[in-house]
């Protein structure tokens, strides 16, 4: 296969582009509209170009092995990536979590109090979710176990139907 460095190239920095000016945005709390989308998705973009480029440029790229410094460089990007894997001590969930825990953990009366719900019609919402909520007494929690991820998306879906 014959990859044309006119237009690897050209994807690669667009792509590159695209990538470090939505990341920068994020990273300062700036983002808009579908930046995070954006950065998110179209990285694979990146990915592809970059892919693309060192296809385009093998020679080259294989040349970078040779060099001490160049592979002190990568090995060096390659420990950082290892290293990003390990938690921080103190800091093993996102902070929103705490939120989720303390809704899904309130007696379902109390919920439906914040989804500015009729304790009815949040019931009816759970068992649409396909929960069988018995007793008012019972938590979102108890119903669904310890699935942070499942309480979330049945929060998200309870308190998006308030009126």
């Amino acid at each position: 296969m014959n990859i044309q460095r006119s237009w690897a190239t050209p994807i690669a920095a667009g792509a590159f582009l695209l990538s470090a000016v939505t990341g920068v945005l994020i990273f300062f709390h700036v983002d808009s509209g579908l930046n995070k989308a954006a950065h998110e998705w179209l990285s694979w973009l990146l990915l592809g170009g970059v892919v693309l480029h060192v296809l385009a440029n093998l020679g080259g790229f294989k040349r970078h092995f040779a060099s001490r410094g160049a592979l002190a460089v990568i090995g060096a990007f390659a420990l950082v990536l290892a290293l990003s894997f390990i938690a921080p001590a103190g800091k093993s969930e996102p902070p929103f979590l705490a939120s989720v825990r303390a809704l899904s953990d309130a007696p379902l009366p109390t919920l439906a109090l914040v989804a500015r719900q009729t304790p009815e019609a949040l019931r009816a919402s759970l068992v649409a979710e396909g929960l069988q909520p018995t007793a008012d007494t019972r938590s979102l929690g108890e119903l669904t176990g310890p699935d942070l991820r499942k309480r979330a998306r049945i929060l998200a879906k309870v308190l998006a139907n308030r009126p």
